[in-house]
């Protein structure tokens, strides 16, 4: 059968637009439609819950409820183009909040369920009104230039759609995964209906040959930050499967009792299968003489010939049962060798104006449909159907950058527990749907996903990720956790001491607020029975995680020129190791932060004023996150800059009627209604290392002040 002879109207997406288009009236209105097509399609989605009970019961327990999705891509739109400038002031700040942080499963991330009241699905999608009205009139009004690159401000208004666009395809999961009462088949969501029996699978034969991985900063299409930079490498000759491996042929690994065999499976692998008591692919359904498979919205007799979908530790027992039943070196591709089968293959990308060849881009169906529906040269389905998963954890690419605005996409996953997933699935959209695109998920994670086995001796292995190589997040982990230099102490230990000191007996709740990578946390947990770390850089907050869930942090520093060295730190040899568990780490804006991080009896604010878009408005609030005398310990160099601060919130460091305002005179000006001063000025020096021969010598002011009453 043609793919397009299934008789189905799939409405046909629109693709991520080329962002060098000298026409700027052309090039707004295709950003204008690619906007409201993505953003009515992530709603239609939700059109599929039969109630709203269906938003606010979680599909499965290590993620939020739908609700939370619902609202998530909206208020990211609003937190982005906050902080890009193309927007002044929130819609909803407790929206802004409470969808801003929470999706991937993160062990910092916050899930707890007493910590949210959710609102009901009508409020939400009043927001998302007001969202869609305040990016109409930006796309239409705001000034625009061409090309559109990463550091052009509307380079946030194509992130938000392209992000939206990655959660249809999440919810969508997540929806699968829902109980059958709360999602009803839809019209805008038509599954494949054909299937039978698959044809065998079989090797073929892959030239010895190189690939060029990497994304140009010049390149025309939207990117995410791990796209960026360039590998190049030369692979010897393998084999590949023609066809990703169906249900009909993972059977023979289920009817084989290989879920009960540990000798198939990884250590981490038969760990999750035991704590998931796993005994087949999590969407099959065993009737009483039947298989059956749960869809998104509805469950059907097993269609054999459609690709089986696993998570990786799935694919990899299959595999590794495979090659004891051949006797081939039977595994899962690297990264590098989908490239070249890819290439090989001459895949098409998405174009406008005609229908993909491949389940792709909701040009099909709303489902997987069978293994050798869309050739691509002498293979099937290299793009599209199901993700495939990779044995290659995600890693940077030489000259890997993280975008300012958007600095936790990919580095959290730089910790060798996350695969890349090659090729996108039937849902895949925008940039999920190019050559370029990498996505990586835990390997216990399900998505859309499947495999396409390999033949061959194990390829060269992939750059290590596991040493922290972001310049910033490096010398940070120096800075909290590395060598003295120059006579200076730790700054962060001093201020931790400090603020012990002058909290005295109050040994309750401390929030160590622009915690970065958690060394006063850390301390501050001696004292006090509890400590939350909060800071709005995620990559910052993942170094602190990693040092208490692994008690070790590795990370590169900067010598001279290409030159580094590699370090190691751990809590054992700062005496932390013990009171590590008694810190809670999270993501948050110090200016709208979250109603649960309340109740202190101290709050220390190290290096932090002098960097928040207003801190008149987090001093004028901070008093009401403290208990009765608790105490408020401020640090800052008071390094006022309009690209951090609007000279209009500067505390200080200006004349007003011909007379210096220093900072302290408008922390007085802000604070003494609820404070009064206890210690300091007091001066305080740190030192960062920012290469072997070059550092940087500042001193803090630090001010105690308690709340009065």
């Amino acid at each position: 059968m043609s793919p397009t002879g299934s008789g189905l109207h799939m409405e046909r997406l629109t693709r991520t637009p080329r962002l060098d288009n000298p026409d700027t009236d052309a090039l707004r209105g295709e950003i204008l439609d690619y906007f409201h097509t993505t953003f009515d399609r992530y709603e239609q989605l939700f059109e599929v819950l039969t109630c709203d009970e269906a938003y606010l019961v979680k599909p499965i327990s290590l993620r939020h409820p739908l609700i939370f999705y619902y609202g998530h891509t909206a208020t990211f739109f609003i937190n982005k183009l906050l902080l890009a400038g193309l927007v002044g002031e929130r819609i909803n700040p407790h929206f802004e909040s409470i969808f801003a942080v929470g999706v991937d499963e993160m062990s910092w991330d916050d899930l707890n369920d007493d910590h949210y009241d959710w609102p009901a699905p009508a409020e939400v999608k009043a927001y998302r009104d007001q969202v869609r009205q305040t990016l109409d009139r930006i796309i239409r009004e705001a000034p625009l230039t061409s090309p559109i690159d990463w550091e052009h401000p509307w380079w946030t208004i194509l992130m938000g759609i392209e992000h939206e666009r990655i959660h249809l395809e999440t919810s969508s999961v997540l929806i699968r995964q829902h109980d059958l009462k709360y999602v009803q088949p839809h019209p805008a969501w038509p599954p494949c209906r054909d299937s039978g029996p698959a044809p065998a699978n079989q090797l073929i034969d892959i030239p010895a040959g190189s690939v060029t991985l990497g994304k140009a900063r010049n390149d025309a299409f939207y990117g995410w930050d791990n796209e960026y930079g360039q590998r190049e490498v030369e692979l010897d000759a393998f084999q590949a499967a023609q066809m990703l491996v169906s249900n009909q042929e993972f059977l023979a690994f289920v009817e084989a009792v290989g879920y009960r065999d540990a000798q198939w499976w990884s250590e981490e692998g038969w760990n999750w299968r035991q704590f998931a008591a796993a005994e087949h692919p999590t969407f099959w359904v065993r009737g009483d003489d039947d298989w059956q498979l749960r869809l998104m919205c509805e469950q059907v007799y097993m269609p054999w010939d459609w690709p089986v979908e696993v998570n990786c530790h799935e694919a990899e027992a299959f595999c590794r049962w495979k090659a004891a039943q051949t006797g081939e070196p039977i595994r899962l591709p690297s990264e590098d060798e989908w490239y070249r089968l890819y290439d090989l293959s001459r895949v098409g990308e998405p174009a406008p104006g005609a229908a993909v060849n491949a389940n792709l881009h909701l040009d099909h169906f709303a489902s997987s449909c069978p293994v050798y529906r869309f050739a691509q040269g002498d293979f099937y389905d290299v793009s599209g159907n199901v993700w495939q998963w990779t044995q290659t954890p995600i890693h940077p690419f030489e000259g890997f950058e993280v975008h300012p605005y958007y600095d936790d996409f990919t580095t959290p996953t730089f910790d060798d527990q996350h695969n890349l997933i090659k090729g996108g699935s039937w849902i895949s959209c925008g940039n999920e749907s190019l050559r370029s695109a990498r996505y990586a998920f835990r390997r216990h994670f399900f998505q859309h996903a499947g495999f396409r086995y390999v033949a061959g001796e194990p390829p060269k292995a992939v750059p290590d990720s596991r040493y922290e190589s972001d310049e910033l997040a490096s010398q940070y982990a120096e800075f909290h956790y590395g060598d003295e230099h120059f006579g200076v102490a730790n700054f962060p230990q001093a201020l931790a001491r400090l603020a012990i000191d002058v909290a005295g007996a109050r040994n309750g709740k401390a929030l160590d607020l622009g915690c970065a990578t958690g060394r006063a946390s850390f301390e501050l947990a001696r004292h006090f029975d509890a400590v939350d770390g909060v800071d709005f850089s995620a990559r910052l907050i993942n170094l602190g995680v990693q040092l208490q869930q692994q008690g070790r942090l590795r990370y590169t520093l900067a010598d001279e020129g290409e030159l580094v060295s590699y370090y190691e730190r751990d809590l054992a040899s700062l005496e932390l190791a013990d009171v590590a568990n008694k810190v809670h780490f999270s993501q948050g804006d110090a200016c709208n932060l979250k109603p649960i991080l309340t109740g202190y009896d101290l709050i220390l604010a190290a290096n932090l004023i002098d960097r928040l878009y207003s801190p008149r408005k987090f001093l004028s609030q901070v008093y009401s996150r403290l208990n009765p005398g608790g105490v408020l310990v401020l640090a800052s160099p008071y390094t006022w800059l309009e690209e951090h601060t609007p000279k209009e919130e500067w505390l200080g460091g200006f004349k007003r009627d011909g007379e210096n305002v220093t900072t302290l005179d408008g922390l007085h000006d802000v604070l003494d209604e609820h404070f009064e001063l206890i210690g300091g000025p007091e001066a305080v020096p740190f030192v960062i290392r920012e290469t072997r021969r070059k550092f940087q010598h500042t001193l803090s002011e630090v001010t105690c002040w308690r709340l009065k009453g």
